[in-house]
C-alpha cells in the first residue's frame, strides 16, 4: 500500500507544481506534515544535497523519500509518480499546442502560469531560508533565535555571487565552499 501512496502523493506533486523543482517545495511541506514521512527539516536536508547533486531537483527529492520510505521501488515509484504527469501533459499538450500556437487565450494561460509559479517558488524560498536562519519559538514562548554563522555565510555567498568578480565562478564552487565551511565550523 505504501507504493501506491508514494506514487500517487508524488504524482499530485508533478501534476501541479508549474515550475519546476522549487516548486515542489510547498507541495512536499504539505506532504511531509501530511504523511509523517519526512519533517521540515529533512526537507531543508534534501532541498541541499538535492541542489548539489546532479539532476533535477524534484526528482532527487522524490528519489529520496521514496527510497527513505520504500526502499528501492519506493524509489522507483515516487520517481515515476512525479515525472509521468509532465510527461503525460506534455505529450497532450504538445499536439494542441501546435494548433493553437497563436492563440491569445494560450499566450493568456501561460502569462497567468509565470506569476503563480514566481509566487510558490519564492514563498518555499522564504520558508526554507527562514528554517535555515533563525528559529521561532512557540506562541506561549515568544523566542526568535537567528542562527548567526548561518546568516553571516549566507550573505557571503549572495554577495560573492551578485557583486563581486567571484560571480563569473560556477554554483557548484560556493556550494563546495560552503560545505567545507560548515564542515569545519560545525554550526
Amino acid at each position: 500500500m505504501i507504493y501506491l501512496r508514494l506514487f500517487f502523493e508524488f504524482a499530485k506533486v508533478g501534476l501541479f507544481a508549474v515550475g519546476g523543482g522549487l516548486a515542489t517545495i510547498p507541495f512536499l511541506q504539505d506532504m511531509g506534515a501530511r504523511t509523517g514521512w519526512f519533517t521540515n527539516a529533512d526537507l531543508t536536508t534534501m532541498i541541499a544535497v538535492s541542489e548539489s547533486t546532479p539532476g533535477p531537483m524534484g526528482v532527487n527529492m522524490a528519489t529520496y523519500v521514496g527510497f527513505h520510505t520504500g526502499g528501492l521501488l519506493g524509489a522507483v515509484l515516487a520517481t515515476l509518480g512525479l515525472i509521468a504527469p509532465s510527461v503525460i501533459v506534455i505529450i497532450i499538450i504538445a499536439g494542441f499546442l501546435q494548433k493553437f500556437r497563436q492563440s491569445k487565450t494560450v499566450d493568456g494561460v501561460f502569462r497567468g502560469l509565470r506569476p503563480a509559479s514566481t509566487a510558490l517558488i519564492a514563498a518555499a524560498g522564504l520558508s526554507v531560508a527562514l528554517s535555515v536562519l533563525v528559529t521561532i519559538g512557540g506562541v506561549a514562548e515568544h523566542t526568535f533565535t537567528v542562527h548567526w554563522p548561518a546568516v553571516i555565510l549566507c550573505a557571503a555567498v549572495f554577495v560573492c555571487m551578485r557583486y563581486t568578480p567571484l560571480k563569473k565562478l560556477h554554483p557548484v564552487a560556493f556550494i563546495a565552499a560552503a560545505a567545507v565551511i560548515g564542515a569545519v565550523f560545525q554550526f
